[in-house]
């Protein structure tokens, strides 16, 4: 099956937080903002995900909700196929969402006081879900290179020595920069963690979407000692588009960090899963491959039509090469540029929302991210609203 994913999708008065005008005006200052920021796509599901949600709604009840062998078959399965990795259905624990898996975990294996490394730019909800949890922020930043982002493994090892860090942890693929580790740094990141006594979290939420001459690693599949030693987070939300089923599946291979993070749902009164996310995820894993390798091929020609515009309109920016996810990193320092300023010029008088560079740490400063996860129509729309701001605004 073909499909189309230059139809543009009508998302406004669907309760869209992305499109939603109120949103847009408490997040960025404009509720007319063309938005590209958080990270959900413009595109319809595959037909097989619809299909089944369809038929699990047409029951008509929507009581509480098991989930069948099958729906673990599903995940055990795509795991092996694409990442080489046999993990168990005992491992596999629901989750409504990695965000508040993150929170559950500092809340299981840390105490108040204690630090938590993380590496920035970075996801910006990793230090809110720190600081909420009375811990404090220790941060690794990653060194920018002019075509890349590197790990300093040098003050990786120095923070993680610190006998206050009790967590790493890790973006893999990492958002917003768009890296894909190699074996090689991760195995580096899991000896020294390993050697200090400090549990990793990867948070492994883009892991399917990885652009072709590079290849996504669990991290728990390096070796059993690092698998021991993690936590991993996954779910289909960003592969197959279903943010909104808040369903995430956090492998705990480990028994005994098994048993501390299952008492820690037990106490926050986590639910069972419902029953239409249930149908979603699993025929996502048993169906939506096809659509995934048309998506990628979708997306890296995304990547080359904003690469072409900037090179046209704003040869003094940069979209920093994206190895995996639909989310594109953009260094415009070499214009006169304030971060903070240059965000709010974008958002008010641009009317474009895009997540601003200072939202993942400081050294986000002069870059914005953009979600490409939508047709061409709109993508050119966005950019031709980029370029002339930064035109007008920055020399």
């Amino acid at each position: 099956m073909i499909y189309d994913f230059d139809k543009v999708v009508n998302r406004k008065n669907t309760n869209s937080k992305k499109w939603d005008p109120e949103t847009l005006d408490e997040m960025f200052g404009e509720s007319e903002a063309l938005p590209f920021w958080v990270a959900d796509m413009d595109f319809e599901v595959a037909k097989s995900i619809k299909d089944a949600v369809l038929k699990a709604a047409e029951h008509g009840i929507y009581g509480y909700s098991k989930r069948p062998d099958s729906y673990f078959d599903a995940i055990i399965n795509w795991t092996k196929k694409r990442f080489d990795w046999e993990i168990k259905k005992e491992w596999i624990v629901y989750t409504p969402g990695i965000v508040p898996a993150v929170n559950y975990i500092i809340q299981g294996f840390c105490k108040k006081g204690d630090s938590i490394l993380i590496q920035e730019p970075v996801y910006y909800p990793f230090a809110r879900s720190i600081k909420n949890n009375g811990c404090n922020v220790e941060n690794n930043p990653l060194k920018f290179n002019g075509e890349y982002y590197e790990i300093d493994f040098d003050d990786f090892e120095t923070k993680v020595k610190d006998p206050k860090v009790k967590i790493f942890i890790l973006c893999s693929p990492h958002n917003p920069i768009s890296r894909v580790w190699t074996k090689d740094e991760l195995k580096r990141l899991g000896k020294i963690c390993l050697e200090n006594n400090v549990l990793i979290v990867a948070d492994e939420i883009h892991n399917d979407i990885v652009y072709p001459e590079h290849k996504h690693t669990i991290f728990g599949s390096l070796s059993e000692e690092l698998a021991m030693n993690s936590i991993i987070c996954t779910a289909p939300s960003k592969t197959f588009n279903l943010a909104g089923m808040q369903a995430s599946n956090i492998i705990i291979p480990n028994e005994k960090y098994r048993k501390i993070y299952e008492s820690i749902l037990e106490k926050n009164s986590v639910g069972s899963q419902n029953p239409l996310s249930i149908a979603a995820v699993e025929a996502a894993y048993k169906y939506g491959e096809e659509w995934l390798e048309q998506l990628i091929d979708y997306l890296q020609s995304n990547v080359k039509l904003i690469e072409d515009h900037l090179k046209e309109t704003l040869p003094k920016a940069k979209l920093i090469n994206p190895q995996a996810t639909y989310l594109g990193w953009i260094d415009l320092r070499e214009y006169d540029t304030n971060g903070q300023d240059l965000e709010r010029t974008i958002s008010i008088e641009g009317k474009l929302a895009l997540d601003g560079g200072t939202w993942f740490g400081q050294c986000g400063d002069g870059f914005v991210r953009i979600n490409y996860a939508c047709s061409k129509t709109l993508l050119k729309e966005g950019l031709f609203k980029l370029s002339n701001i930064i035109n007008k605004k920055y020399k």
